[in-house]
């Protein structure tokens, strides 16, 4: 009987554990499933445009209260938003302009908003559990694949990560989980992670004289087929035995740090998941107000939008201490927003027509994307104009076109060229003024 351990390093590292041979040398994962063929042909190279970027992505099926701290819904004086302190409206500058948004927006810095876009998108759906559909841009995927799924399967030949499907640390309900080609995946808690990778027989520790060993039965192949690019794409990437031992020092260290599942713990897990290289898309669960139907004076609101503000801070920061803010986005997609017009100072409902998602990244010049308009009681997505990205009534995305063209702009952003794009989502269009 195959352990739960063994179960888990299997999926992370594959058959054989080659990923811990890649992480070990430095080598793609590709390189190593097949050296021969892989020294003889010409190295891999993302697509024309892209920085090879890895993603971590926040999803909730609660429908969060984003959209009532996000800039454009503050230009309308009937748009609840909280009265608590630590929520006052206050002004933060992307790109050079000005927009007003609930403080905890401005605590980003300011190199990190300028990459930083604000999405006012229109859902569909008030439904919890339709959280997959939207995830599946509501229908208007290729083979009902989602989103990060499709992401992941365009970064991973780039990006030589061990494997192409993605992986959930942060789910918290069925409706979170992911599937890839159809396949429901496993959901990997940050605990389970620490667990497995940081017991003293654990992978991690061996990492030196698996190099050597895996470096040893690669130089036959090295010394007499590869070609002169392969020899000089190989000595490019080998990891020296130096930086093997560091490489080891710090992902114990991370991973020891984490205590729990919480938020904290779950942006240590997935960081560690990519200077892995195991995936090139991780999905987190961040707080950022829930299901809050009856919270009294939006106190819950205001909290956990403070909290989950920071939470982003501090994966920045993380990022950027780790010298990754140029290779990893941060994108979030929820199932749904909150009902924002009058009557909403004690709890929201749900609002099918309008949900902000946030992403920053290099691939963004940072802004707000649309806008919000009455709808009915409430407010919803206006239109988008897909070559500045401004909300107006003439713009040529439709709100009911606005979650597939969200989809279609985050495949552009990561280099997937654009005959693909419109393959594998099939309705929207990029919105290149969000593209950096």
């Amino acid at each position: 009987m195959i352990s739960r351990r063994d179960a888990l390093l299997s999926m992370l590292f594959g058959t054989g554990y080659v990923g811990l041979r890649a992480l070990a040398t430095g080598l793609p994962a590709t390189v190593l499933l097949d050296p021969r063929r892989a020294l003889a042909d010409t190295p891999p190279a993302c697509p024309t445009g892209s920085s090879g970027q890895f993603v971590i992505f926040h999803t909730s099926g609660s429908g969060d209260p984003i959209n009532a701290s996000a800039p454009g819904t503050y230009e309308d004086p009937k748009i609840v938003h909280s009265a608590d302190p630590t929520m006052a409206p206050g002004q933060l500058t992307i790109q050079g302009r000005t927009h007003t948004a609930a403080a905890p927006w401005a605590t980003l810095p300011q190199n990190v908003l300028d990459r930083t876009c604000f999405w006012h998108l229109m859902t569909s759906t008030p439904v919890h559990p339709k959280e997959p559909d939207v995830l599946k841009l509501m229908n208007a995927t290729q083979a009902g694949e989602m989103l990060p799924s499709l992401l992941a399967k365009q970064l991973a030949p780039c990006l030589g990560t061990i494997q192409a499907q993605p992986i959930s640390i942060g789910a918290t309900s069925p409706s979170e989980g992911l599937t890839f080609g159809g396949q429901a995946l496993p959901i990997i808690p940050a605990l389970a992670l620490k667990a497995t990778l940081t017991s003293p027989a654990g992978p991690l520790t061996n990492l030196q004289p698996l190099r050597d060993q895996t470096l040893a039965q690669l130089y036959d192949l090295y010394k007499n087929d590869a070609t002169p690019a392969g020899r000089a794409y190989l000595d490019s990437m080998v990891t020296s035995q130096r930086q093997v031992r560091n490489i080891r020092q710090d992902l114990l260290a991370q991973l020891a740090s984490i205590k729990d599942n919480s938020t904290s713990s779950q942006i240590i897990a997935a960081i560690t998941l990519v200077q892995m290289k195991v995936t090139p898309v991780i999905t987190i669960h961040i707080p950022f107000g829930g299901d809050n139907h009856r919270d009294v004076a939006l106190k819950n609101e205001s909290t956990q939008t403070v909290s989950g503000v920071a939470s982003i801070v501090s994966l920045m920061s993380q990022l950027a201490s780790a010298g990754l803010e140029d290779q990893v986005t941060f994108m979030s997609l929820d199932v749904f927003g909150r009902t924002i017009g009058p009557g909403n100072e004690d709890g929201r409902q749900h609002n099918q027509n309008h949900q902000v998602s946030v992403t920053i990244g290099k691939p963004f010049r940072g802004g707000v994307i649309g806008g919000v308009a009455p709808v009915g009681n409430d407010y919803g997505a206006i239109a988008i104009d897909s070559k500045t990205g401004a909300g107006s009534t003439s713009g040529d995305i439709a709100p009911a076109e606005s979650l597939a063209s969200f989809g279609q702009t985050m495949l552009a952003a990561v280099g997937t060229p654009a005959a693909t794009i419109t393959q594998l989502i099939t309705s929207g269009k990029v919105v290149t003024g969000a593209l950096a």
